[in-house]
């Protein structure tokens, strides 16, 4: 690439999912209601279960981890592409488009590792029911997440380091609402051969592990599920796996869509599905545990019925 044609990027544009300002006025009041859904909601389910002493279990431990996740993970994408809207801009700067995709990576991967741990709690929860205190002990939950923190973090310090690193010339223009890696990656005019393979590399390490620990977890508990003696037994055990299993659905799907190929095969379409995992699963996450979950709607209705009477 010669000298002229580079240039020190210090912002880029996001010019939405369509790029024309009719339809962005309605994808603006469309990702608003969700966004204050979204953080209406989690927030609801770390209240209830913060002050419920019944839900005070592992379980609901690692629940309210993921509703906190959701949170920030929806605020590290969706303000921005609000705020802009209003203020009639499609800028970000350099540094806030670093800073987007360190923190988008750290809050999908946290995402991905708490689920894995929510499957094991439920295959522990099944097929080791006698020991089931004995081995989620407060001390082993609180490592569990705390070391899912380490990880994701360390993954995504790695990932930022390497984007630093690459050259952007004159385009700086992409058809999305936030930093994706994989589309600033086909900006930029630097080879990006290395930042491909710690994605196929570390990144599928980071990701197949969690994915696989839940494979394996609800293997062992349909395994388990099926040998009971009645139906209402397999009706009962598999319906506190039902939730986790929409969610685990919805959210890996979208991701190996994505990000399991070349970031040159990188399109359009793709933007769109990233709105599923990064807007879609944090808005539908507190719904689903809540809805099927008879001990969360009944925290659920305990908190709101308080908040009432202490109006008057």
């Amino acid at each position: 690439m010669d000298g002229d044609n580079q240039t020190t990027v210090t912002e880029f544009l996001l010019l939405g999912l369509s790029g024309q300002s009719e339809q962005e006025d309605v994808l603006f009041g469309l990702f608003l209601g969700m966004y204050l859904v979204t953080i209406i909601r989690n927030l609801l389910i770390i209240l209830a279960i913060s002050g419920d002493s019944h839900l005070h279990t592992a379980m609901y431990f690692f629940l309210a981890n993921l509703s906190c996740v959701d949170i920030c993970f929806s605020s590290v994408t969706t303000p921005k592409m609000l705020v802009n809207h209003i203020v009639g801009s499609k800028a970000i700067s350099y540094v806030e488009c670093m800073t987007q995709i360190y923190f988008f990576i750290t809050f999908i991967n946290m995402d991905g590792f708490l689920l894995s741990v929510m499957a094991y709690d439920r295959y522990v929860a099944i097929c080791c029911s006698l020991h089931y205190t004995m081995i989620m002990k407060p001390k082993l939950c609180i490592l569990l997440v705390a070391a899912s923190w380490v990880i994701t973090n360390l993954h995504a310090l790695l990932h930022t380091l390497l984007m630093v690193q690459l050259t952007f010339c004159f385009n700086n223009t992409m058809y999305h609402f936030f930093c994706d890696p994989y589309a600033i990656l086909r900006l930029s005019c630097s080879d990006t051969f290395i930042n491909d393979l710690m994605v196929f590399t570390v990144g599928g390490l980071i990701f197949l592990t969690p994915f696989t620990c839940i494979i394996l977890s609800y293997a062992y508990i349909l395994s388990s599920v099926l040998k009971l003696p009645s139906a209402h037994g397999i009706r009962r055990a598999l319906s506190t796996c039902g939730s986790h299993l929409t969610v685990v659905s919805l959210f890996y799907g979208a991701i190996l869509g994505v990000y399991m190929r070349p970031s040159s095969s990188y399109s359009v379409q793709d933007t769109v599905a990233t709105v599923i995992f990064t807007v879609v699963t944090p808005l539908v996450n507190p719904f689903i545990y809540s809805l099927r979950n008879q001990d969360m709607k009944g925290a659920l209705r305990k908190l709101i019925l308080d908040s009432r009477i202490r109006k008057f």
